[in-house]
């Protein structure tokens, strides 16, 4: 067996562009044999994938997927580069095996994790499926929920370009109908609204600092006084936030009440504490 030196690790990974690890694998197994190892890697569609990886993926597409007792669910956004491929059944499937994935292994370092069947990592497979497709294919984003009681509702929108998250936490054991069609509701509804946070405190610093700075700038251009435009400035971001923040926002399917209100309504039919804190949107 040859020795497999650091130096020809990096002459390795300097040709393809392959990951360090995998390139001492494919050393590895070819004895050392550079030529080889790089025909190792192109036909695990690794160097053929990191050839197309600077390509732009500006499409793609996202799906969810909600456990049948609806406590787990997730998200996952996956950007290639044509609307075609992201309508491709290989690529759905992709798609589809991520979301599962990130349901029981969570939403943290999802590229490199290991398949539950132990085949591989989410890396392989996204290699795998350029070399199939012939795309530059990225993972984007995720995001994984847990309920120890209540609801997960889930939306996507038919062109699989927004999708939307809304976990619906019970205090007690409720309707389950009735509350997935509220989190679903509340699910479209976030799907078709400018949508930062739930509630105020929520929302980034940095969001409102950029706000603010367009709000102080565009005062001071009326030539008020400073106080004034305090004060402007102050009315301007309150609104700002109802207009951000789900729960003041009136509800799309009834704009004589707001998000919230549809909750507490729901809560008291129910004769159950319904919390609503949270959600994920993704988009293109």
């Amino acid at each position: 067996m040859a020795e497999i030196t650091a130096a020809a690790v990096k002459e390795l990974r300097e040709l393809t562009g392959v990951p360090m690890m995998d390139c001492k694998k494919a050393l590895v197994e070819t004895n050392g044999d550079m030529e080889a190892a790089k025909d190792f890697l192109r036909k695990r569609g690794q160097a053929k994938a990191i050839k197309k990886s600077s390509r732009e993926t500006n499409d793609g597409a996202i799906a969810a997927y909600v456990s049948d007792d609806l406590r787990t669910a997730s998200l996952v956004k996956l950007s290639c580069e044509t609307d075609f491929v992201a309508k491709n059944e290989r690529f759905q499937n992709l798609l589809q095996t991520i979301c599962s994935q990130v349901a029981t292994q969570g939403d943290v370092e999802v590229p490199g994790q290991t398949l539950v069947d132990g085949s591989g990592t989410i890396q392989d497979l996204l290699a795998q499926s350029v070399a199939e497709l012939g795309e530059n294919i990225q993972f984007a984003e995720a995001k994984r929920f847990e309920l120890d009681e209540g609801v997960i509702g889930s939306y996507i929108h038919m062109t699989g370009k927004i999708g939307v998250l809304v976990p619906i936490a019970t205090s007690v054991a409720a309707d389950k109908d009735q509350l997935t069609s509220l989190a679903r509701d509340i699910a479209m509804h976030i799907a078709a609204t400018p949508a930062e946070a739930v509630l105020p405190e929520q929302v980034d610093q940095s969001v409102l600092d950029k706000e603010k700075e367009v709000f102080v700038a565009q005062a001071r251009e009326s030539g008020k006084p400073d106080n004034i435009i305090e004060k402007m400035v102050s009315g301007r971001i309150q609104k700002f936030l109802k207009e951000i923040c789900v729960s003041s926002q009136p509800f799309v399917k009834d704009p004589q009440r707001t998000v919230q209100q549809l909750v507490d309504d729901k809560a008291k039919e129910l004769g159950v504490e319904l919390r609503f804190d949270s959600f994920a949107k993704f988009n293109f």
